[in-house]
């Protein structure tokens, strides 16, 4: 059994995993010239992160690492919505600090400039120019997605050992969809850790990767609750 110490721990180095690895990708590795790696490299990243992250560190944590994912699964009834304040405050830290060591990377070479530093956004900082409402339902339909997928991939009936992979995966899936729309978020943290250190307008419309991400997470979850587990399998 380990102890809360431990688990949060594991949640701030796996968020801070998921923020420099992801977030790093599109700052650093995207823009590169002539041999970026362009959306797909940045939506393979992410997924990365969260696939290594939980096989590493899921064991101690479930891992989470994201506010939304804690807060779906205490609505799905497979976590303990006590646990969710120690798990939110080691998440936002640990995207926090990745998106500080980021920032101090970036800036490291003579005339740096961080640009959108992968931030999420709408309207003007969509990098579609998507608006306000697509922006939107874009964060809370692939937020429910993605708790349906992870209710489903842990579920005691599902394949042992693949939770993390079709996890994974599937947070691959969701940044190809939506990078033009929003740059993706589905994870507040995430979204805070670079608007910190980002441009002025990413703070200012951080609100929107903060509910829309929440709001889906609670949808999936009831979805899957609800509609496709049976009380056996989970």
């Amino acid at each position: 059994m380990h102890s809360s110490l431990q688990k949060w721990s594991a949640e701030f180095i796996g968020t801070f995993w998921l923020t420099f690895g992801g977030c790093g990708s599109a700052v650093l590795a995207a823009a590169f010239p002539q041999v970026g790696i362009g959306l797909l490299g940045v939506s393979l990243a992410f997924g990365l992160t969260v696939l290594t992250g939980a096989y590493a560190l899921g064991p101690i944590s479930g891992g989470h690492f994201n506010p939304a994912v804690s807060i779906g699964l205490a609505v799905g009834g497979r976590f303990k919505a006590s646990e969710l304040p120690g798990y939110i405050v080691a998440q936002v830290l640990g995207a926090i600090v990745a998106g500080g060591v980021l920032y101090l990377i970036a800036t490291g070479k003579p005339g740096a400039e961080i640009g959108g530093f992968a931030t999420n956004g709408y309207g003007t900082h969509s990098p579609g120019g998507y608006g306000l409402m697509a922006a939107l339902l874009a964060e809370v339909v692939l937020t429910a997605v993605f708790l349906v997928v992870i209710l489903g991939a842990t579920a005691p009936a599902a394949a042992p050992g693949f939770g993390g992979l079709a996890i994974g995966l599937c947070l691959t899936l969701i940044h190809l969809i939506s990078i033009p729309v929003t740059n993706t978020s589905v994870n507040p943290a995430r979204s805070t850790g670079v608007a910190v250190f980002g441009p002025e307008i990413a703070l200012s419309q951080l609100w929107v990767f903060w509910a829309a991400p929440i709001v889906g997470a609670a949808i999936g979850a009831l979805v899957y609750r609800g509609l496709l587990s049976n009380g056996r399998n989970g």
